[in-house]
């Protein structure tokens, strides 16, 4: 069964011209726990959409997962969200971090702005809005399909 998801980033460090241009990426660099588990549920396939946080804060294209989780080569011990500082200790081993590869399907007509999302009231209980600062996060299908009608030409 398809899934559905939304991953952000900030476009001046990694932007969807960017991802269109390499033709696909690793999501590397996931450093929360509730985002690198919903990383490890994306099956090949899954369709996601690319948000852009920072000043765009808008959703700009359609991608899809082309590689189910793996180990993410980049974390390291002692990343910031891998310790538990009460008492001080490792709480995920260099590698217990993951990423899934991704490629650009298509970009969207328009960008959809998270101030569209928050006042469309189809949307009021997206994950986006409830859970803002969440990197990686599970989309409804009907959520999924009415950004993407957002965007489209009216």
């Amino acid at each position: 069964m398809k899934n559905f998801w939304l991953v952000k980033q900030e476009p001046s460090s990694y932007s969807w011209s960017d991802f269109v241009a390499e033709g696909q990426t690793s999501w590397t660099g996931v450093r929360n726990y509730s985002a690198r588990n919903n990383l490890r549920k994306m099956q090949n396939g899954d369709e996601v959409l690319f948000y852009h946080s920072g000043d765009d804060k808008a959703v700009v294209g359609i991608a899809k997962v082309i590689r189910t989780a793996y180990r993410d080569s980049t974390a390291k011990e002692g990343d910031w969200s891998t310790v538990d500082l009460a008492p001080v200790k490792p709480l995920a081993k260099e590698g217990d971090w993951s990423t899934v590869d991704l490629a650009p399907v298509k970009p969207l007509h328009r960008p959809v702005t998270l101030r569209e999302i928050k006042s469309h009231p189809p949307l009021k209980g997206i994950a986006l809005v409830k859970q803002s600062r969440l990197s990686v996060m599970p989309l409804a299908e009907s959520e999924f399909r009415e950004i993407v009608k957002m965007a489209s030409p009216r």
